[in-house]
């Protein structure tokens, strides 16, 4: 997993990105398309049109860091949205980057009693 500070924030990108683009060019879709500093810590997360491809980029303070991951089987859940900006949780990455769909976030089973 990402080494991810308790203060990043996380940006997905809405829409679909061409997945032949490097950290330069993505960096440049973050400070254009969505508005924030590439080199602010934050991570960025953008997918490609087929949708079982995802990258993440974020400035550690020494470099520019790109993380790629494609599933097997399976697509990332995506918001339906064409262009924008959504802000996750880091748990919410973590369950997209497993191929779980993050935007349930309510807890599934909750205790009747104590004791």
């Amino acid at each position: 997993m990402i080494p991810v500070p308790a203060s990043t924030k996380v940006w997905l990108s809405a829409g679909v990105t061409d997945m032949r683009k490097g950290w330069g060019s993505l960096a440049v879709l973050a400070e254009k398309v969505l508005a924030e500093d590439p080199f602010s810590g934050h991570l960025f997360v953008f997918r490609g049109r087929r949708g079982d491809l995802v990258k993440v980029i974020w400035w550690d303070m020494q470099g520019a860091c790109l993380f790629s991951k494609r599933l097997e089987r399976g697509r990332f859940v995506w918001p339906a949205a064409k262009n924008g900006k959504v802000h996750l949780s880091q748990a919410q990455l973590s369950m997209l980057l497993e191929g779980i769909d993050w935007r349930i976030t309510q807890q599934t089973w909750r205790p009747l009693t104590t004791g």
